[in-house]
C-alpha cells in the first residue's frame, strides 16, 4: 500500500494512535458536544468536554483496528438515523453477494450521509463496509481529515491545473480503486464531482474513464476491466434535504452572477446539517452488478444513469414539486399517474407534502423558490424518462 500513502485510508497499526489525538482534541470535543448535548455545550462547555473525553475514552479507547472501530460506530450511526429519518428503506441489496467486492458508484446529496447510509445498510446486513472517496477540499478541516481516514476514506485531489499532475493523478486513484475490489474491499464514489444540488443525477465520463486508466494500462480492454469492477449503481433519495436553502442560494447566485465562492466554513456547516436536519423518508437502491459492460464510456455512463433514474425512488416531496413545475418542464402527467409509476401514496400523504413543500417556499427568498423547486421536482422528470 505504500504507492497509494498520499491517499489511502488509515490502517489497522494507526488506528489506536489516531483516536488518541482525536478523543485529546478540545475542537473534536466541541464538535461531539453540537451532537450530543447542544444545550449543554452552551451553558457548561468545560463540563461536558470531561464528560464527553471520559465518554470516548470508555466506548473507543480500547480499539486497535478498523473493523473494530466500524463496528463500535454502527450504533452510533442508527442513533443518529433515528433522529434524523422517519424510516430507512432499501432495495436490491438481498441480490448482492456479501463475500463480493463492488464499486458502488453512487449519486450525491449530501457530502457525508450519502457513503453513512450506504455502509449503514450494508453493515446491517452482514456486509463490510466501504472506502468511501472524499474532495481534498474536505480535509482543509483537520478533523475532518482525521475522522474520515480513520471513517476508511480515501482522498480525491480536486481543480488539477496540470495535464501531466491530473494524468498521474488518477492513474493513482484508478490503481488504488482496482487492488482494493482485487483485495476484496469495496468502494463507494459519488458519480461526479460536487453535490447534484438541481436534484439531477449524471455521470461524469471522465468517472468512468479513470477507473479504466490502470486496467487499460494492465491491456485489458474496457469491456472486460470495467466487468471485472463489479459496478453497482446506487440511489439515494432523501424525502427532504436538510440543505436545500443553502444548495438553492448557490444555484441563484451562480444563476445570476456566474460564479459562487464558497466561503471557508460552507462544507463544515453543510456537513453538520446534513448530518442532523430532518430527511423524513430516505430510500436507497442498490443496481445490478455490471458484470457485462458495454463497450465504450459514454455507454457505461448511460447505463449507470439510466439505472439511477429508473429506481430513484420518487417521494411525496417531489411529486409535490413536480405537480408545482410550470408545464413546459412537467409535462402533462397527472399527479395520480405518478403515484402509480412511483410508490403507494395516499391522498392525505400528498397533501402532506405539499402543505410542507409550500411551508419551505414560503420561508425562503423568492428568487430562491425556482430552485428549490426544481431540486425536488427533477427527480421525477428523470424517472419518467427512465421508466
Amino acid at each position: 500500500m505504500q504507492e497509494f500513502d498520499a491517499i489511502r485510508p488509515y490502517q489497522d497499526d494507526e488506528t489506536r494512535a489516531a483516536l488518541a489525538r482525536l478523543i485529546g482534541d478540545a475542537e473534536f470535543l466541541e464538535l461531539v458536544g453540537r451532537f450530543k448535548a447542544p444545550w449543554l455545550l452552551q451553558w457548561a462547555p468545560k463540563l461536558l468536554n470531561l464528560f464527553l473525553k471520559r465518554w470516548l475514552q470508555r466506548e473507543f479507547g480500547d480499539i486497535d483496528r478498523i473493523d473494530g472501530l466500524q463496528a463500535r460506530l454502527y450504533h452510533l450511526v442508527e442513533e443518529l438515523v433515528h433522529k434524523t429519518c422517519s424510516r430507512v428503506t432499501h432495495s436490491g441489496l438481498d441480490d448482492l453477494d456479501r463475500n463480493m467486492a463492488y464499486l458502488f458508484v453512487s449519486n450525491h446529496r449530501d457530502i457525508v450521509f450519502d457513503p453513512m447510509i450506504v455502509n449503514y445498510l450494508l453493515f446491517g446486513r452482514g456486509f463490510h463496509t466501504t472506502r468511501i472517496a472524499i474532495g481534498d477540499n474536505l480535509l482543509q478541516n483537520r478533523l475532518f481529515a482525521e475522522m474520515m481516514r480513520l471513517n476508511k476514506s480515501f482522498v480525491v485531489k480536486r481543480n488539477i491545473s496540470s495535464p501531466r499532475e491530473m494524468r498521474d493523478t488518477y492513474m493513482t486513484l484508478s490503481s488504488f480503486i482496482s487492488h482494493s475490489i482485487e483485495d476484496n474491499h469495496s468502494i463507494w464514489i459519488a458519480q461526479r464531482e460536487g453535490r447534484a444540488k438541481d436534484g439531477i443525477d449524471g455521470t461524469d465520463p471522465a468517472i468512468v474513464k479513470m477507473f479504466y486508466m490502470s486496467l487499460k494500462k494492465a491491456g485489458l480492454d474496457f469491456a472486460a476491466g470495467i466487468s471485472q469492477l463489479r459496478i453497482v449503481p446506487v440511489s439515494i433519495a432523501y424525502e427532504y434535504d436538510p440543505c436545500d436553502v443553502e444548495k438553492a442560494r448557490e444555484l441563484e447566485i451562480r444563476a445570476r452572477t456566474g460564479e459562487y465562492r464558497k466561503q471557508p466554513t460552507d462544507d463544515t456547516d453543510q456537513i453538520v446539517k446534513g448530518l442532523t436536519g430532518y430527511k423524513g423518508h430516505v430510500h436507497v437502491h442498490f443496481g445490478q452488478p455490471i458484470t457485462d459492460a458495454p463497450d465504450t464510456p459514454k455507454e457505461l455512463v448511460e447505463l449507470i444513469d439510466r439505472d439511477m433514474h429508473r429506481h430513484y425512488h420518487v417521494h411525496a416531496s417531489n411529486i409535490a414539486a413536480y405537480g408545482l413545475m410550470p408545464q413546459d418542464e412537467s409535462g402533462s402527467t397527472s399527479v395520480s399517474e405518478l403515484v402509480d409509476s412511483a410508490e403507494t401514496l395516499s391522498p392525505p400523504e400528498i397533501e402532506a407534502a405539499e402543505a410542507e413543500l409550500e411551508r419551505r417556499l414560503s420561508s425562503c427568498d423568492p428568487a430562491l423558490r425556482p430552485f428549490l423547486l426544481a431540486m425536488y421536482g427533477n427527480p421525477v422528470i428523470n424517472a419518467l424518462r427512465a421508466r
